[in-house]
């Protein structure tokens, strides 16, 4: 499991896995790009090799916690879409208020290119289906999404700032709903992409078998008692 650390600790290390994430993220959209002769690609593999060789000297399980998540409030730095130490996430920036709205701002690169130019449906999905789940955690509510509905009105672009909006509607027992859309920033009025999502609380019971392996509490998925 993450070795548990007081709150400086915490702060300290996430900043240096933020550091260590964004280095990667400017080398992964190198890697994506690059066009050096192949004897260059092969010098850099190896020394990618044994960069991996240096982190893998300590690691966690798969279904081990970091030490600076805390998935009682939904804070995963390790996540794929949003997470500061994961080389791979879009880097998406978002924010909420209580009354069960989010906003996230991205602005998505040649790593998650689909048709030349232009974003993956797969990363747009994903980036309706954070901003759903983060405004319905927001409105007090939580649980994993059960169903996702997305209709792609335009081609979305690379290297354009993005906006996206998400609002929780109605709850009922442990289920509650939401909607999303994505914009450029620029055209705030031209919808590129929208999503309905279902999100459904598990029970405590349930959440104590699914998340067995977690050392820490798992509210941001779990049913909670009016």
């Amino acid at each position: 499991m993450g070795e548990a650390l007081t709150s400086d600790e915490r702060a300290a290390r996430r900043e240096v896995v933020g550091e260590l994430g964004a280095a990667l993220r400017e080398l992964v959209d190198a890697a994506v790009r690059t066009e050096v002769p192949a004897a260059e690609l092969a010098a850099v593999a190896g020394v990618a090799r044994g960069l991996t060789a240096r982190l893998r000297a300590t690691v966690r399980g798969l279904r081990e916690v970091a030490a600076v998540d805390d998935p009682d409030t939904g804070e995963r730095w390790y996540s794929p879409v949003h997470g500061p130490g994961n080389p791979v996430a879009p880097a998406l920036v978002a924010s909420d208020t209580p009354n069960g709205r989010a906003t996230g701002r991205v602005t998505v690169g040649k790593p998650h290119e689909g048709p030349p130019g232009l974003v993956h449906g797969g990363v747009v999905a994903t980036l309706l289906d954070h901003v759903l789940a983060r405004a319905v955690r927001a409105a007090g509510r939580g649980g994993l999404t059960a169903t996702l509905t997305v209709r792609y009105r335009r081609p979305v672009p690379l290297g354009v700032p993005l906006l996206l909006t998400a609002e929780a509607g109605e709850t009922r027992g442990r289920r509650t709903t939401a909607t999303a859309r994505l914009t450029a920033e620029h055209e705030p009025d031209i919808v590129l992409a929208e999503a309905d999502g279902l999100f459904v609380a598990l029970r405590p019971e349930r959440s104590a078998e699914v998340f067995a392996s977690m050392d820490r509490p798992a509210g941001t998925w779990t049913a909670r008692e009016d």
